[in-house]
């Protein structure tokens, strides 16, 4: 018998005993309380909450192990040697018989974090314990993959005392060689020392991460969010956190991470809809394909981007201008002229001015409005009560007087404010007339653009503002397609900064929208309040996917490096000419011939256009050809052979693409980023299709007939 099998049988045996633990653990929480009394009902939930961190524990008990042998009183820096401690790694962390004695290690926990960090070597490592720094010698490093009960593989990352270059990636590639199914899957078994630094940060600033595709930046995003969750406990709520995706498809595509990790109730949503949600839906969306379709079904030029009205609304410009706007509102609230209703009452504006400005705080504008307005009745009701003024129609004319007046007092929905901007006497001046027509013409049919809603958040957060708590923590996804003032809004949402704002500026193809640099969005935080990660590493796609994707970009600029893929290498990247006639008979042929294979459980063709795609998608049902059609307001994604315009398939990944045609027509070199995108949704395959003459991107590559 082998070594290897010895210690596979060595770590079954353990496993197993592992297993029976947890699941009489599991029978011993008993049924659920069903009665009213308060302390029972908080004592079953707390055992719910010790019985779903043990079924978490059940499917995969642990990923790792790491033999550590402390230094004694390594706090002290002493030197005396402890035994070497055998450390079990997993998603939930388990005491052996619900006692003291850990049986797996949360992998959150201070000591976890060596399994990241640990790059090898002889010499001592150390993790932040609460009483301070822990150092010692890292003995084994070793990685499991379990899967109903049994270890389907073992690997050995590092032994102490043996030769080694560095670490061993082998768990890690097998990882990545695996199949994509319609789910993003957590990374907690392969998280790797540049993502757990980023995870672990401290939780009081905005954190910003540029991550290359397939640098797993939104997976670490979420998986930041468990660690916070954690490392705050009972400072920070679950309920309180919010994830701002860039739309509901990619919700639905993250959606099983979290609840794998044992975190449930964080808030998930988009920015729209998080708006017309906050403005009592007392405004409609408009088409967000409409906008789609005028940029990216027809070509356009870098001077519509530039001039675009979604750039100028998300400026901070604009900001200022709303902010002008909004103080000269409320110089206006309260009222200049005295008010009498009856002879001898008087109400003066200096008394006015006290209340707002000494009674009300820091509240909202049209929040001390209304308390202005109530504040001035219940001034007139007492002044009524303590004259002793019983005569009915004397009475009556009081408060006949009081309503108008208070009725005068200026007030705004944020809607009306908005709208005052680009219509009437009080429109804002030097607004481009094409702008300000169609906005106002939006606006009075009561129909809001995707670039209206951060200035319209904004107003009501100014107005009115929040009427849920504070959040806790922010995670914005694709953060590079966000203006300055969508984060304005947000920053607004928040008692404290705490967020995690991520993106990739090669893969920014709204630019008529978004921002071409950090620094926009960078500059609304203090220097001690912000953070930035950069994540180079692409663990998505081959080497060969990688490389032909960096040189589409390899003429642009922006300071941002190129992606370095993980040393896994897979098949050449094809590039095809194919005649008119023959191009849908080619994409047919070509995914026909990829599942014949059996190789890919999720194949995408992605074209670069919704017409495109859908004459694509037509023509494969024609030929009996079943295909998910992937459209701007899909809710989910379902997998399998998935038909998709380029500029829908960010945030994706598929097992094989085809790009439907990487031809001149397509993809000039202002659609380089558009191009990017589609062919870094491939992990392992990936083909381009061109008609005519080849996108000048790719013009350099080998071409394969």
């Amino acid at each position: 018998m082998s070594e290897e099998k010895t210690v596979q049988q060595l770590e079954q045996e353990r496993l197993e005993a592992a297993l029976e633990d947890i699941e009489g653990q599991i029978r011993g929480i008993g049924p659920r309380y069903t009665g009213q009394d308060f302390t029972e009902q908080m004592l079953d939930q707390q055992r719910e909450e010790r019985k779903r961190r043990l079924e978490i524990a059940r499917r995969e008990p642990y990923f790792g192990r790491m033999d550590f042998q402390e230094l004694s009183n390594s706090i002290n820096r002493q030197t005396v040697v402890d035994e070497i401690q055998a450390l079990y790694i997993g998603k939930a962390g388990v005491a052996k018989n619900g006692g003291n004695e850990l049986l797996v290690i949360d992998w959150r926990a201070p000591a976890a974090s060596m399994f990241y960090s640990f790059t090898g070597g002889d010499e001592p490592a150390a993790y932040e314990s609460p009483d301070g720094e822990v150092t010692g010698y890292v003995h084994l490093k070793r990685n499991f993959m379990i899967r109903s009960g049994e270890i389907a593989r073992l690997v050995d990352s590092y032994v102490r005392g043996q030769e080694e270059g560095a670490m061993s990636d082998e768990f890690l590639l097998f990882r990545l060689g695996e199949n994509k199914d319609n789910k993003l899957r957590d990374i907690v078994s392969t998280i790797q020392g540049e993502q757990d630094r980023i995870i672990r940060a401290e939780r009081g600033k905005a954190l910003f991460i540029q991550g290359v595709a397939g640098s797993g930046k939104t997976t670490v995003a979420l998986h930041r969010l468990a660690f916070l969750l954690y490392q705050y406990e009972g400072r920070i709520r679950a309920e309180r956190m919010m994830i701002f995706a860039p739309n509901r498809m990619f919700l639905d595509y993250i959606s099983g991470v979290l609840p794998e990790l044992g975190v449930g109730d964080i808030g998930q949503t988009t920015f729209s809809d998080w708006a017309v949600e906050l403005l009592d839906h007392g405004i409609k969306l408009a088409d967000p394909s409409e906008t789609m379709a005028y940029w990216f079904e027809e070509p356009r030029t870098m001077e519509e981007l530039e001039h675009a009205s979604g750039r100028w609304k998300g400026s901070l410009l604009f900001k200022e201008a709303i902010d002008e706007r909004l103080a000269s509102l409320q110089a206006s609230i309260v009222p200049t002229t005295e008010f009498s209703p009856l002879d001898g009452f008087l109400l003066t504006p200096e008394m006015m001015r006290e209340w707002y400005d000494t009674d009300y705080g820091e509240e909202t504008i049209m929040v001390k409005r209304d308390r202005l307005a109530s504040r001035i009745k219940r001034w007139l009701e007492s002044e009524l009560k303590h004259r002793g003024v019983a005569d009915k129609k004397k009475r009556s004319t009081a408060l006949a007087k009081v309503n108008a007046y208070v009725k005068r007092i200026p007030s705004f929905t944020a809607v009306q404010l908005y709208a005052s901007l680009f219509k009437g006497k009080n429109a804002l001046p030097n607004v481009p007339k094409s702008i300000a027509k169609s906005t106002a013409e939006r606006l009075g049919a009561g129909v809001a653009a995707a670039e209206d809603l951060a200035p319209l958040a904004y107003i009501q957060l100014r107005l009115y503002g929040l009427k849920t708590p504070f959040f806790d923590h922010i995670v914005i996804d694709e953060a590079q397609d966000y203006s300055p003032f969508q984060l304005e809004a947000l920053r607004l949402c928040q008692q404290s900064t705490s967020m995690t704002i991520l993106g990739d500026l090669q893969q920014g193809i709204h630019g008529y929208a978004g921002i071409p640099s950090w620094n926009e969005l960078m500059s609304l935080f203090s220097e001690e309040h912000t953070g930035f990660f950069e994540l180079n590493r692409s663990y998505r796609s081959t080497m060969e996917i990688i490389d032909f994707a960096n040189i589409i970009l390899s003429g642009m600029t922006g300071g941002v490096k190129p992606a370095v893929p993980v040393f896994r290498s897979g098949d050449p990247v094809e590039t095809k000419a194919v005649a008119d006639q023959q191009w849908l008979p080619e994409l047919y042929a070509t995914v026909l011939e990829w599942r014949d294979k059996g190789e890919y459980d999720t194949i995408s063709i992605i074209g670069r256009t919704a017409r495109e795609c859908e004459d694509i998608h037509r023509y494969f049902a024609a030929q009996g050809l079943e295909a998910s059609l992937v459209q701007s307001k899909q809710p989910t994604y379902g997998g399998g052979l998935t038909v998709v315009p380029v500029y829908l398939s960010k945030g994706l990944e598929f097992d094989a693409v085809l790009i439907a045609d990487a031809g001149s027509a397509n993809y000039s070199k202002m659609d380089a980023k558009l191009l990017y995108v589609g062919c870094t949704r491939a992990l392992h395959k990936l083909k381009l299709l061109y008609r005519g003459q080849k996108s000048s991107l790719i013009a350099d590559r080998l071409s394969h007939s």
